[in-house]
């Protein structure tokens, strides 16, 4: 079963200024057939009115199979971004068990839902992050489950007299730096983070050459040796922005365990 899950914050546009609404919001869970080219989609409306209700539960078919989708986000705390950050639940259940958990509120979903934990964990395949700025674009994303959470900031400057160039810092620490961008709006580096090899690529040509706002630059920071690279890996289906907010992509198949995790940043120029 492949699942991915999307948060997104809405934008609103006001004599030429995009501004991000603080409280509406979606939460959309897409579910992909295995017997068809087709997703099934459960959406849930993350509403600013004070009586929407924010615990709930929806049912939904895939390949006649019905799923249900639990969710408790009345105390979800956020920090700068659509997904939540703690005290909170989402929980996908498939034939009694516990398919997806997303939270950390694991004992209240597994009480309220009834069901056991899946006999195979799902993994994390890609993050998407659409972000929104002028000169500064930042996300947060952890490289590997088992350690700690890593700080990317990509700035750049791409007006004035100057060559345009851009910095990429992880922590803190500028990695990557690029003059003469408009002759290296795209192009690749493998830096290192916390000793772990990081594949660092970017697309920045939509800066340079398109209308402001009209198109977004696109980073992917991919974990693991360019050697290690396998031709099956999934993480490609991450190339693709649906919305401004975050998107994850889930797999519960049997992969080796040199599948590894792939965030793709969407970094749009607002003048």
């Amino acid at each position: 079963m492949r699942v991915s899950d999307t948060y997104c914050r809405f934008l609103a546009q006001c004599d030429g200024v995009v501004e991000q609404e603080p409280h509406e919001s979606l939460l959309s869970i897409s579910v992909d057939s295995a017997e068809q080219e087709t997703a099934s989609m459960c959406k849930i409306d993350l509403k600013p009115w004070h009586f929407w209700a924010k615990k709930g539960y929806k049912t939904f078919e895939v390949d006649g199979t019905q799923l249900e989708a639990y969710w408790d986000l009345r105390s979800a705390k956020f920090s700068g971004s659509p997904e939540p950050s703690a005290d909170f639940y989402v929980a996908l259940v498939s034939d009694e068990e516990v398919v997806l958990l997303l939270g950390d509120q694991k004992k209240k979903a597994y009480k309220r839902t009834r069901a056991t934990p899946a006999l195979v964990d799902a993994m994390m395949f890609y993050k998407k992050e659409n972000v929104f700025g002028k000169k500064s674009f930042s996300t947060r994303a952890k490289f590997d489950e088992r350690k700690r959470e890593h700080e990317i900031v990509v700035e750049s400057s791409t007006t004035g007299p100057r060559d345009p160039e851009m910095w990429i810092s992880i922590d803190g620490i500028v990695l990557i730096h690029i003059k003469n961008l408009q002759w290296k709006f795209r192009g690749n580096q493998t830096v290192q983070v916390d000793k772990q090899t990081v594949q660092v690529f970017w697309d920045v040509h939509a800066w340079l050459f398109c209308a402001p706002g009209s198109n977004y630059g696109l980073f992917i920071f991919k974990p693991g040796d360019p050697d290690a690279d396998s031709d099956g890996d999934d993480s490609s289906r991450g190339d693709d922005s649906e919305c401004s907010g975050n998107s994850r992509y889930y797999s519960t198949q049997s992969y080796s365990k040199g599948t590894q995790f792939c965030l793709f940043l969407y970094a749009w120029k607002i003048e």
